[in-house]
């Protein structure tokens, strides 16, 4: 009988997610690399390059791949033959060693989970409790897969409860393009099929987990029909012309998973979940032999990639910036930013629409006049750091926010990631405004171009407090200018065409 020790189990828990916050699987690399070679699209060219260097940026300094460092999900086959040596249960001590790995001092990983989901939404400040799966099996071992989820790509996940004769792919090809590029591709799509409601989510999320080898497959052929269907959905997905951050080209998809269970005759349960640019996960075995040893890859594993700015891109102070210099800019521009900008998302933009209901003003220091919001929830600085990496958050969700903003506070671009749903662009539009997009991935990369960082309001909030960050060379893209025009609907568009004339993909 193995006896599992539980400060192994809980020590090899934080080993993983220290791990898997600055070290992305190599297969994702390797497939990222490769994707970076064929994409024609330079603006999709232009973000891989960022995401590849961001990744190789952090291997090195051992920081998170992304600011949002994710919710944790575990799954666990515990073997009937194991016993364990400890007083907590098991999910206490999976909770235990994500407590430290977030509150590792090296290495800190931003708390995001929030408790009272449905009212308060309070942050638990330690990024507990995980979500735990379990599965009692034959054996004397515990299997682990531990996963670090962002929320951006979770936010995007489908589910439908299809008519036996309905079509998966149609279905698949009509939802993808309603994700948006929220979800950070190019990436990996998960899909669960059959069973029940509940196992099919199960199912899509864990086949996330798995070796990415559609290049392997596609160069060995299929040997089942659910083979066939990857291949079919990989390349009709990729077909849609999205490309890296939704900007149009050839990569949406780097593979597409799928995992199937038997189901009731009347029903065809169908989910589908996308994992993001900061795809993190680890997978080890605990025998009782002590703590887990998780492979280190080699910084050689790397593609030869550096990101450089665009030659072409405009210097912009932005202690200077006027809504005249603003509307000059047309969308597709590269922009490097310098000077001082604010930060704000989710509950800082509640706080502010609050203030603004009570007829009270903003807080004292908060002056968004003529300036640029950054859509961001940084991770803590560690060591000689300014601030933690500090990529963009979806920019969709402060739609609701977008008319007060550019209406009462004088505000007049805004940073963020993905698209700009309806009520946003009329916003935008009204007031003459600009969306400015940076690459969701790139978070540390982003963080090298911040010079200074302090609070100015709602410290209470950690990562969602005002922020006021001095820039230098800070590189986005115009997604959407002051009349209107949007690269996140025009790059598809034109990509999708593109694609249809390639040879190769006809």
């Amino acid at each position: 009988m193995t006896v599992i020790k539980q400060d192994d189990f809980i020590q090899s828990i934080h080993d993983a997610l220290q791990h898997i916050s600055y070290y992305h699987p190599v297969d994702y690399i390797k497939a990222l690399g490769e994707a970076y070679q064929l994409e024609q699209g330079p603006a999709a060219k232009d973000a891989i390059a960022q995401i590849l260097t961001n990744s190789k940026m952090c291997a090195e300094g051992h920081r998170p791949i992304c600011q949002d460092t994710g919710i944790v999900v575990v799954y666990l086959k515990v073997g009937m033959n194991v016993r364990w040596d400890g007083t907590m249960s098991v999910t206490d001590m999976v909770n235990e060693g994500v407590r430290r790995a977030y509150l590792q001092p090296d290495n800190v990983l931003r708390a995001s989970i929030v408790a009272d989901p449905a009212f308060t939404r309070k942050n638990t400040r330690d990024n507990t409790p995980a979500v735990v799966h379990y599965e009692i099996v034959p054996g004397d071992t515990v299997e682990v897969k531990v996963a670090a989820k962002g929320g951006g790509s979770e936010n995007k996940s489908k589910f439908a409860m299809l008519n036996p004769s309905d079509s998966i792919v149609d279905w698949v090809i009509k939802t993808v393009p309603t994700m948006g590029a929220g979800w950070c591709p190019p990436g990996i799509i998960g899909i669960g099929i059959g069973g029940s409601a509940e196992k099919a989510m199960l199912m899509a999320k864990e086949s996330l987990m798995d070796h990415i080898d559609m290049v392997q497959l596609k160069a060995r052929g299929p040997k089942t029909k659910i083979e066939e269907l990857r291949i079919e959905l990989f390349d009709k997905i990729n077909a849609l012309g999205i490309g890296a951050q939704g900007l149009g080209g050839l990569s949406t998809v780097l593979d597409v998973k799928i995992c199937d269970y038997p189901t009731h005759a009347a029903s065809k349960p169908v989910a589908m979940i996308p994992n993001c640019a900061a795809t993190r996960h680890a997978h080890f075995t605990l025998d009782g032999s002590g703590v887990a040893q998780l492979p280190i890859p080699k910084l050689s594993e790397w593609p030869n990639v550096t990101w450089a700015p665009d030659s072409n891109a405009k210097s912009v102070n932005l202690d200077t910036l006027t809504p005249a210099e603003v509307q000059t800019w047309k969308a597709g521009d590269r922009i490097l930013l310098n000077g001082k900008l604010l930060t704000g998302r989710d509950a800082a933009h509640k706080k502010i629409a609050d203030l603004f209901a009570a007829g009270e003003p903003l807080p004292e220091g908060v002056d968004f006049t003529n300036r640029v919001i950054y859509y961001v929830g940084p991770v803590d600085p560690v060591r000689d750091e300014v601030v933690g990496p500090a990529g963009p958050t979806t920019a969709t969700r402060m739609d609701k926010f977008t008319e007060m903003m550019l209406a009462k506070t004088g505000l007049i671009g805004m940073i963020g990631k993905s698209e700009r749903g309806p009520v946003g662009l009329e916003a935008i539009r009204k007031h003459k405004a600009v969306y400015l997009m940076a690459v969701g991935g790139a978070a540390y990369l982003v963080s090298k171009a911040i010079r200074k960082s302090r609070v100015v309001a709602f410290k209470e909030l950690g990562m969602e407090a005002i922020y006021e960050f001095e820039v230098q060379d800070m590189p986005v893209t115009v997604a959407v200018d002051s009349t209107g025009d949007n690269v996140h609907e025009t790059g598809p568009k034109e990509w999708q065409e593109k694609i249809r004339r390639l040879p190769v993909l006809a």
